[in-house]
């Protein structure tokens, strides 16, 4: 089958992971391969992903090969991979409101002239554009999503910014027969997808939850810049709808960034509790700590919603994608439960249902 052609809007840890990732399992082959959903998703293989193009302000990262930028510093994620040149240049991306107070103090904002970004997507003929912009960079996601679609090319949203749950960019990408994944990328194993596992096993087994809360700390740009509470409006949110939605009412709930700890690194570490009640009222509680490295979670998930997007641009399909946006992200234009949103996607490959 042809290629994917994929850019990146913005190289830090999770386009290293995805980048990484990519060639990592190009090389394995298709026997059993562990970490992936899908080895084979629609007929598309992980190797036949090709990044053509990247954006980034940071000048230790923009005028680098793609192979060399996403090692540079401040990426600090798991390094299991080494790819080979890419002949892809990084690029200098408009700032708009992508760096916050804390990030503008170790992000060395590149003193090049910003490149059009839709004369880019359509030089290298792309088919995808992941957002990977930083948590409250509202103007920058629009900025992106805005750029597809005058390019002509599929959207992913991986960052809490409202643009595939939003019925106007949905009307817009529709109109012009593209497809839109999102927003903000649930991980493979990650704290919102196991907390609302667990709430919905509570549910599912008659117990009532009561009261609950999630708390994460780590070391990466991304815990860095969220220590800025102005820019965690819609992260906060995208993460409380998507445990919210398991319960058929409100209940006390508190989900969001805690702090940030900078020998942490890349590796997230969360604590989930809820507290509920069961037979004749009596009280349970669960606690929960889950440590993970985040971008190559957030990866995992990536790597098949591309092969998504591509797969409805070969179909003629255009607007949301409901199936692999329920089951890849946090705030999807449809919240469905994990089992539910799998049995969908596995559908929408098999050309069973649209979107």
């Amino acid at each position: 089958m042809a290629k994917i052609r994929v850019a990146l809007a913005g190289v830090g840890n999770c386009a290293s992971a995805l980048v990484q990732g990519v060639y990592f399992y190009a090389e394995a082959g298709c026997g059993k391969v562990p970490g992936l959903l899908h080895y084979d998703f629609g007929g598309y293989m992980p190797g036949d992903i090709e990044f053509v193009a990247a954006f980034d302000v940071d000048g230790r990262k923009v005028g680098k090969d793609l192979a060399d930028a996403i090692f540079q510093k401040p990426n600090n994620t798991r390094v299991f991979y080494k790819p080979p040149r890419t002949g892809v240049v990084v690029q200098r991306a408009p700032t708009l409101d992508g760096l916050g107070r804390h990030l503008k103090t170790v992000v060395e904002e590149s003193g090049e002239k910003p490149v059009d970004v839709v004369d880019v997507l359509k030089s290298v003929n792309a088919d995808v554009l992941v957002n990977y912009v930083p948590v409250g960079s509202e103007r920058a996601a629009r900025f992106y999503a805005a750029q597809a679609l005058e390019a002509g090319c599929g959207f992913v949203n991986a960052m809490p910014a409202f643009i595939a749950s939003s019925k106007t960019w949905q009307r817009r990408f529709r109109r012009a027969r593209l497809p839109l994944a999102g927003d903000d990328v649930m991980s493979q194993i990650g704290a919102t997808v196991l907390h609302k596992s667990i709430v919905k096993l509570l549910v599912d087994r008659g117990v009532e939850v009561l009261e609950s809360y999630q708390l994460n700390i780590g070391g990466d740009m991304d815990f860095l810049n969220m220590l800025d509470e102005d820019r965690l409006k819609t992260k906060r949110i995208s993460k409380t709808m998507a445990v919210q939605s398991m319960l058929s009412e409100p209940i006390p709930l508190r989900i969001g960034p805690s702090d940030y700890v900078e020998f942490l690194e890349n590796r997230k570490i969360c604590y989930i509790y809820i507290r509920g009640g069961y037979f004749g009222g009596s009280p349970v509680t669960i606690d929960v700590k889950l440590q993970v490295w985040d971008a190559p979670n957030s990866a995992g998930m990536i790597i098949d919603v591309v092969r998504a997007v591509k797969l409805a641009l070969d179909r003629g399909i255009g607007g949301p994608l409901i199936s692999i946006s329920a089951y890849a992200f946090k705030h999807p234009p449809v919240q469905m439960p994990v089992e539910e949103a799998k049995k969908r996607v596995e559908e929408f490959i098999r050309g069973l249902r649209s979107s």
